[in-house]
């Protein structure tokens, strides 16, 4: 994978970031990162703002643009949209939430067939998370204190959950279909508000 490649799925996954901590995580010099971020900037991939520090300069902070996230897979995005819009010209709202749910149990059949082995619910997110990685949602499960977080740092059906948001409830209405009444689940992150990641607060009740 190239440099520039690299860093751009850095950035998706984790955020913003400084040239220095890039050129740490790739073992290149300072000079070496801010050439490849600049010519990032040149093609539309990232853009920089400052943060003020206490004491020095602010430090420059490097994050991807729109272009920048749509460099990743869609999922062929707007077909996936064009089929939507058709359906519903076609077969009316009922026409295209009977689709959407059509999708949600077929979706819903596969995790379940996935997950039947395992135990307890931190197995049960690691299968899902392994699914939803597989699915191009670049996934990552993370616990603390308060139970887990689920990460989506890529969602590829965003176009079309744009456009049709019952998509994003659908994706909701499976993960708490898999893992049950007993588990208690929140977006506390969303792409299509305008954040840069959807992230799922994952507690048993």
């Amino acid at each position: 994978m190239k440099t520039i490649e690299k860093i751009l799925y850095h950035i998706k996954y984790d955020g913003p970031v400084t040239a220095k901590v890039l050129a740490e995580k790739f073992q290149l010099t300072t000079m070496g990162i801010r050439q490849h971020l600049q010519t990032m900037e040149e093609q539309g991939l990232v853009d920089a703002y400052d943060v003020k520090v206490k004491v020095g300069r602010p430090t420059r902070h490097w994050q991807l643009t729109t272009q920048g996230h749509q460099h990743f897979s869609d999922h062929h995005g707007e077909l996936a949209v064009q089929t939507l819009e058709a359906v519903s010209d076609l077969f009316g709202q009922q026409g295209l939430q009977a689709i959407i749910e059509k999708r949600e149990q077929h979706t819903l059949s596969h995790y379940q067939a996935a997950i039947i082995d395992c135990p307890d619910l931190k197995s049960k997110l690691i299968t899902l998370t392994e699914l939803r990685q597989h699915d191009g949602y670049m996934a990552e499960l993370t616990s603390d204190d308060n139970g887990f977080l689920l990460v989506e740092n890529h969602c590829p059906i965003c176009l079309a959950a744009t456009r049709c948001p019952s998509l994003c409830h659908s994706e909701l209405a499976i993960f708490q279909q898999l893992l049950g009444e007993q588990t208690h689940i929140q977006r506390q992150e969303h792409i299509i508000t305008g954040q840069r990641r959807c992230a799922y607060r994952i507690t048993s009740k």
